[in-house]
């Protein structure tokens, strides 16, 4: 159940990312009351998941879920590069993403 509230948790991760630039620098006020949302949805969830799974690898996935969702966020939302590069990256990052969970 760890893996999936610290899942989740990343999902919300996502969110609030996306979110701030919906916030035009918190100007805007829906935006910025679901961006916060998302924020303490998204810690507390990763508060729940380190009850069980160990800090290093919480994190790490946390951010790895959080990091690769924004990329492809940023591709279909804001037309944002998808060079071989960029997604050879987000490839390895899934890689890392993986070899944690196996390693668990």
């Amino acid at each position: 159940m760890s893996w999936i509230i610290l899942f989740v948790a990343g999902l919300f991760e996502i969110g609030w990312a996306v979110g701030l630039k919906f916030t035009e620098g918190f100007t805007r006020p829906v935006p910025t009351v679901l961006t916060i949302a998302a924020m303490l949805a998204s810690l507390g969830l990763l508060g729940l998941a380190m009850k069980e799974l160990p800090l290093g690898t919480a994190y790490a996935v946390w951010t790895g879920v959080g990091a690769v969702g924004t990329v492809i966020a940023g591709i279909i939302l804001f037309g944002e590069s998808m060079s071989f590069f960029r997604l050879g990256s987000v490839l390895l990052i899934c890689i890392g993403l993986l070899g944690l969970k196996l390693s668990h």
